[in-house]
């Protein structure tokens, strides 16, 4: 991946922290940062999501550095934050159907930890903060694509935490004079998203079961859609959003997807087509809290931030499939 930079300046003079920076999207922009000459990037995330493997590959670089710990604690969100240039803030609980289990959990990681960043991040004169916000918060909105400027009721408690972030980022950027973007992520997928435990996303289930002659699943009838978005999509909006010179861009929320629109079956053919599995899937109950069809309006991305989505949802899935073939034979060679 990331065969060009997204960025023209050089890295070297910067700092980044990356809260989050061992889970799925905050390991891919570690793995951009430090490709591209990054002085130094420091990794906080406290390993419930995140792992270990994703990151130790970067272990003995002199250019990076992992901070084990909890964002719900402000002095570790406060000694994360000195001496940094950039915060991408990928740290989160995810999952719908977890935080409607477990809403108090999803609350503190997401609405309360985030809140210690931004406190963290203004207090350390951090120059500019970018994080991840989520589609969810389009909530029972009907219209599509969706747009940035209206959104609907949330539908689960990890679409209110994320609708906190956004107003807590709007409220910082007025006060403090902070220049924060916040980015709407539509159905990230990519390699180092995690295959196993009760809140796996989709794609890496249906991954698994495909190459592995397991029993497959869909919510429903599986004609809900989604703007599933290839994860170097996801990294190329947090640079962007780093290094826009684009005097407006500030204090605003953007969309992060492809403009495109698949429904669930369809994209279950196309992994079934591409690892030439023989398994189909089995449906069941639709799940709580979930949006039936999203689709993204990227527009202002584009012209905002100069976001130009380069790998679509056919590339995607073939680069994230060859990444879990590698993944799956080096476990084999442990």
């Amino acid at each position: 991946m990331f065969s060009k930079p997204f960025h023209d300046d050089s890295l070297s003079g910067y700092s980044f922290l990356v809260p989050g920076g061992a889970g799925f999207i905050g390991s891919n922009i570690v793995d951009y940062l430090l490709k591209f000459g990054a002085g130094k990037v420091r990794v906080l995330d406290n390993l419930s999501n995140g792992f270990r493997r994703n990151i130790e590959h970067h272990i003995g670089n002199e250019h990076f550095e992992f901070i084990e710990g909890d964002i719900t604690d402000p002095a570790i969100c406060a000694d994360a934050c000195k001496g940094i240039d950039f915060v991408t803030h990928q740290a989160a609980l995810g999952s719908v159907p977890r935080s409607i289990e477990f809403p108090l959990h999803t609350h503190a990681a997401n609405a309360t930890g985030f809140l210690n960043m931004l406190v963290a991040a203004r207090d350390a004169g951090v120059k500019r903060f970018v994080y991840a916000s989520s589609s969810s918060v389009y909530g029972d909105l009907q219209a599509s694509p969706k747009k940035e400027d209206h959104i609907g009721k949330p539908l689960s408690p990890y679409a209110v935490s994320k609708l906190i972030n956004e107003l807590y980022a709007g409220v910082f950027s007025l006060n403090y004079d902070m220049k924060i973007i916040g980015l709407r992520y539509f159905n990230v997928f990519g390699p180092n998203q995690d295959p196993d435990g009760p809140y796996a996303a989709a794609i890496p289930l249906f991954i698994d079961a495909l190459r592995n002659n397991k029993k497959a699943y869909i919510n429903g009838s599986g004609e809900q859609t989604r703007d599933f978005t290839f994860v170097e999509n996801a990294v190329q909006a947090n640079i962007r959003a780093f290094f826009t010179g684009h005097p407006m861009a500030f204090n605003k929320v953007y969309n992060v997807a492809v403009g495109e629109s698949v429904s669930v079956k369809e994209l279950f053919s196309i992994l079934k087509s591409l690892t030439g599995s023989q398994v189909n899937p089995i449906h069941r109950d639709d799940r709580k809290g979930d949006v039936k069809n999203s689709l993204a309006d990227i527009s202002m991305a584009k012209e905002m931030l100069g976001y130009q989505p380069g790998v679509k949802v056919n590339e995607g899935l073939r680069i994230t499939l060859e990444w879990f073939s590698r993944s799956f034979q080096k476990k084999q060679n442990v």
